[in-house]
């Protein structure tokens, strides 16, 4: 899927921060197109009219601030979610490796796999509160910032409320897989050419395309899920969920029985609209922030460009280029430096 490249030339406290910052900056961005989408999976009554419709209605109920309801619980959600996953990855990574240090790549997608349950269970409940925050109302709120949320769940409904719905992203996960895969291995034929030889602009579409395919796929799994984390009996209609159901084989029925098949695809294109503009920020954002710490780090000469400072080996990693600027910065004290140190 379109995700950021890793760089060697960056820390993994670098990597992490521009991470973090495209992800808060798209996801911010785009939370209006957030909003409508899962008030239409969940059926709330501000989204049964299409999508100009729901945006007015969200708009003249709840006002701007209707839009980014639950966008601190998303953003929130992602700094732990990166930890973890890649915690859990590199230790899955270790366990598997053979005694040279190789892994093959199932092993690898398997460590892959296990490593996005961990930060996936890790992190749901705040994906429960988020659920919760948006589906409220602004004007008569049954929750107050994500914290208050989160406990009040825990009080009135127990630990079980805050994974309700969890099966539903390992179960959602297998065709999301296949619609990725499906995808990839089909771009060599939808462009004519080899993958190596891709530009970065290919590489976006690629990315925008697998990420439809997939949820396209995967989103009746999401709306189910949404729906089970909005429903509860402690909240006014129920949490405003369209159907009532007791687990998640009845909520597929019910919403097929009262709504019909294709209603498990609600919202569905509000979430497409909000594809490019997601994935284009997030690499935007991710880039601009990836020249600041490369131009930080000595790499490139100017924050605002990626022209290569002259005398720096690339190769090296932040802490060998150090080390490497210290021991020319003492030998050649007195004796005007060099290319390599003239910054420094």
């Amino acid at each position: 899927m379109a995700s950021v490249k890793k760089d060697d030339r960056l820390t993994s406290s670098q990597s992490s921060m521009c991470v973090g910052f495209a992800g808060i900056f798209s996801k911010s961005v785009t939370s209006p197109l957030e909003v409508v989408k899962i008030k239409s999976q969940v059926g709330t009554f501000h989204c049964k009219r299409g999508l100009g419709q729901s945006f007015l209605l969200v708009y003249q109920n709840e006002g701007l601030r209707g839009f980014w309801k639950g966008n601190l619980a998303s953003c929130l959600r992602l700094f732990p979610y990166t930890a973890v996953h890649l915690a859990a990855y590199k230790k899955m990574v270790h366990l598997h490796m053979d005694e040279l240090g190789f892994i093959s790549q199932w092993r690898a997608i398997f460590a892959g796999g296990l490593a996005g349950f961990a930060a996936a269970m890790a992190t749901y409940p705040l994906e429960v509160a988020e659920t919760r925050l948006i589906i409220q109302s602004c004007r008569q709120p049954t929750y107050v910032g994500v914290a208050h949320t989160l406990s009040k769940i825990y009080r009135n409904e127990g630990l079980p409320a805050l994974y309700r719905g969890f099966s539903l992203t390992l179960l959602g996960a297998f065709p999301f897989s296949v619609g990725c895969y499906a995808v990839y291995i089909n771009l060599d034929k939808l462009w004519q050419e080899p993958p190596f030889r891709f530009t970065p602009l290919q590489n976006f579409i690629n990315g925008c395309l697998a990420a439809g395919v997939a949820q396209t796929l995967s989103y009746p799994f999401e709306t189910v899920k949404r729906k089970m984390q909005a429903q509860s009996a402690r909240l006014p209609h129920f949490g405003g969920v369209d159907v009532h159901f007791n687990g998640m084989i009845d909520c597929f029925v019910q919403v097929a029985k009262s709504n019909g098949v294709l209603s498990l695809w609600n919202g569905l294109t509000a979430n497409t609209i909000k594809i490019v503009p997601y994935f284009g920020l997030l690499f935007t954002c991710f880039e601009m922030c990836k020249q600041v710490c490369l131009y930080r780090n000595g790499y490139i000469v100017s924050p605002l460009s990626y022209k290569l400072a002259p005398g720096v080996d690339q190769s090296l990693g932040p802490h060998e280029l150090q080390e490497a600027q210290r021991y020319l910065r003492n030998s050649s004290f007195g004796s005007g430096g060099s290319s390599l140190g003239n910054r420094w």
